[in-house]
């Protein structure tokens, strides 16, 4: 039990498989948690991904009142709040903050087929400069083009444009106002200079937002509100708690997992998989493809991305994971838990069975037509090697998305530090240590993200002087991960002598596949 002595942050993360709050005491250690699964989305057309605003409060609500089940006296001595959610998942609200249609998740894939309205000079400026691929981009996967265009009537309601972070906070605060490591998404907003963009910025005439549409920007560790009596009464946190602005879920992990070193890459094996490494400087590994906010005001997250990630993992068991879903419900453990089994009864490199994890198109610098592969099946391949290769395939583009990084930053990564559900697996982490060729590390939390939105909230009741000194003395590794040689080697030429050209080796293929199915 808790000493007297101590305070405890409370965090709440909205991620994309479930809704957790969290009690975190000031050493980082995790004293309570209650999780409230959620239906990431529904589709009402292929390629679409919706889901209540209010449903996601709901799961809120339920999660806070879930753990206060679980605690003693320690609730009265909450001294702060932060919340972090999943990015770019984006809210439309009338007037009244009454949401005027489902709120459009990260996954959804609708575009519009419109051009941006750019000046005649812009047009010309980023056509020298090659941006107008990126700039087009921008402009056709906006969700509020998609609503200003195909649902008019709607759009015209719509008085406020926020993130479902900013949602939350003012249904926790009554202030319209988020976080600004919160904002990744098609918003008009300044990356390098975390700001609104200015008016004459090329982002306002792509888009159809107003600047009265978008909350005011708050940096992380600052006070951003307190919960009201409305959100007092739904989520059962005290009356006038502080509510300290954080960040974005992949903000959050970098932080909660003690990553500001830029020679320290973080992992996330989550729905979305990542690769970050944290900046003082802004740097664009992929032109037009921005460095995103990070947690320490001023600082930026180089990120490469596998846009399916461990969603991937969630596929394996829906598709092929019923006889470990069978035990494992009998068991009352995760199914994912027991793909272990899977890893133990295969070798290094899946005898031979190669994945390309490219299941979403647009990922990174792909092209549209861009899809994901499996290569050199035989008779002898069965569901253990399947798994095993989408475990490495996922492992390996991140390693491609590191040296991409390495190359444009020019600072060799040193080792690693992987969370997100997928580094509870010694085996998964064991994989990540061979393919990449250097140690890895496991925080003594899988909940990085919650950690960092703690740490956010004791920085901002001046628990600790600074972010650096929070994240020291807050984040904490449970075990280490050296590469095997041997292992290494195989997946060394498995990524040099394959992975890497099956894209281009397999790209005239996915354009036929296209053309042919208009898929």
């Amino acid at each position: 039990m808790p000493t007297p002595h101590k305070e405890y942050l409370l965090s709440i993360d909205n991620g994309t498989q479930s809704v957790r709050a969290m009690l975190f005491d000031s050493e980082g250690s995790l004293i309570a948690k209650h999780s409230v699964p959620i239906e990431p989305y529904f589709s009402l057309q292929l390629g679409w991904a919706e889901q209540h605003s209010e449903y996601f409060w709901s799961a809120l609500c339920n999660a806070c009142q879930g753990l206060w089940h679980q605690l003693e006296d320690q609730k009265g001595r909450i001294a702060a709040l932060s919340i972090t959610t999943q990015r770019a998942t984006a809210v439309a609200l009338d007037e009244a903050f009454r949401p005027i249609r489902p709120t459009f998740s990260w996954l959804d894939q609708r575009k519009v087929n419109t051009q941006p309205a750019l000046t005649t000079f812009e047009s010309l400026v980023t056509r020298l400069l090659g941006l107008r691929p990126a700039v087009q981009s921008f402009h056709q996967k906006a969700e509020s083009n998609w609503i200003a265009q195909m649902e008019p009537e709607l759009w015209d309601k719509t008085a406020r444009y926020l993130l479902i972070s900013g949602y939350h906070i003012f249904k926790l605060t009554g202030q319209c106002k988020d976080a600004i490591a919160s904002q990744v998404g098609y918003l008009p907003f300044d990356f390098k200079r975390h700001c609104w963009a200015d008016p004459g910025d090329w982002k306002w005439r792509a888009l159809p937002i107003k600047g009265s549409m978008l909350p005011e920007l708050v940096d992380a560790g600052h006070k951003i509100g307190v919960i009201t009596e409305a959100a007092s009464r739904d989520t059962g946190i005290p009356l006038g708690l502080p509510v300290i602005a954080s960040g974005s879920d992949k903000a959050c992990e970098v932080l909660g997992s003690g990553c500001l070193d830029p020679e320290v890459g973080s992992i996330s094996y989550g729905s979305l998989a990542t690769f970050n490494v944290f900046s003082d400087r802004y740097l664009e590994v992929i032109k037009g493809h921005p460095a995103y906010p990070g947690l320490v005001p001023g600082t930026f997250n180089i990120e490469m991305a596998v846009q399916r990630g461990y969603w991937m993992v969630a596929w394996f068991k829906q598709e092929f994971g019923l006889h470990e879903k069978q035990i494992a419900d009998k068991l009352g453990v995760s199914t994912e838990s027991l793909f272990d089994d899977l890893l133990d009864k295969t070798t290094p490199g899946s005898r031979g069975l190669i994945l390309q994890p490219l299941w979403s198109p647009n990922a990174n610098d792909y092209d549209a037509e861009a899809r994901g592969s499996i290569i050199g099946f035989t008779e002898e391949h069965g569901r253990a090697e399947i798994y095993r290769a989408i475990i490495e395939g996922i492992t390996f583009a991140l390693r491609q998305g590191k040296e991409q990084v390495e190359k444009h930053t020019g600072r060799k990564i040193r080792r690693l530090v992987v969370s997100g559900g997928g580094s509870q697996s010694d085996h998964i982490l064991q994989i990540t240590a061979d393919i990449f060729g250097l140690p890895v590390e496991r925080p003594s939390t899988s909940e990085t993200s919650g950690l960092g939105a703690a740490i956010s909230a004791a920085r901002g009741i001046d628990l600790f002087p600074d972010f650096k000194t929070a994240a020291r003395k807050m984040t904490k590794t449970a075990k280490r991960f050296e590469p095997n040689t041997q292992n290494g080697k195989i997946y060394n030429q498995l990524y040099t002598q394959v992975f890497l050209k099956m894209y281009k080796q397999l790209q005239p293929s996915f354009r036929r596949i296209r053309i042919i199915t208009d898929r």
